[in-house]
């Protein structure tokens, strides 16, 4: 895309304003960092053009306390911008599978939450972070989650995060980014660290 300028135009009736304006599914997935990172980015985008934000957390604790979650309440709430609403749900690391029952009944809880949110159109950007994991696991049926994207109404954009995107959601996306790695201070044994891993 050179300059912005999209490859190709498609013959499909909309003019340029009309088919820039359509709403998005964007996944961010891959084994590299940055994931959340660039969805939080662009949460700060869609606050500064004053739209209602929708952070969904699947998997990470509620007990964390994170620099981009402190940041955009902060943002938020200071009466410019867009209204940014923060839920937590899950106990812990994303990638460690936790055991049936309370994790995977919040997970559940959570996406009828975005799925009721969505059909009442409450926020313009939604993020959903780390919710490839529920898909993944078994807590949310992914037929479900595409179906419900596909048919949103209004003008809703949505952005998951999370490792290996089950194939159904990369297909039903209009944007994928697979975030690789390709160095790691953990490859070093170097553990996360405040203002870059939150």
């Amino acid at each position: 895309m050179p300059k912005g300028q999209p490859l190709q135009v498609p013959d499909d009736g909309l003019t340029t304003r009309q088919r820039r304006g359509r709403p998005l599914v964007i996944v961010h997935t891959g084994a590299g960092k940055g994931k959340s990172t660039a969805a939080f980015g662009l949460a700060l985008r869609a606050w500064n053009q004053g739209w209602p934000v929708g952070v969904f957390q699947f998997v990470k604790s509620a007990k964390w306390r994170t620099g981009e979650e402190r940041a955009l309440r902060v943002l938020g709430s200071c009466g410019e911008g867009g209204q940014v609403t923060w839920h937590k749900m899950g106990e812990g690391w994303s990638w460690i599978q936790r055991q049936p029952g309370g994790q995977a009944e919040q997970a559940a809880e959570g996406w009828a939450q975005v799925a009721r949110d969505l059909a009442a159109q409450t926020y313009r950007l939604y993020v959903l972070d780390e919710f490839t994991y529920p898909i993944r696991w078994g807590w949310v049926d992914v037929r479900e989650v595409t179906s419900v994207l596909a048919s949103r109404p209004g003008n809703q954009h949505v952005v998951i995060t999370g490792r290996d995107a089950h194939p159904d959601l990369l297909a039903c996306a209009d944007l994928v980014t697979e975030m690789t790695k390709v160095k790691h201070p953990m490859d070093r044994g170097q553990k996360g660290q405040k203002g870059i891993e939150w």
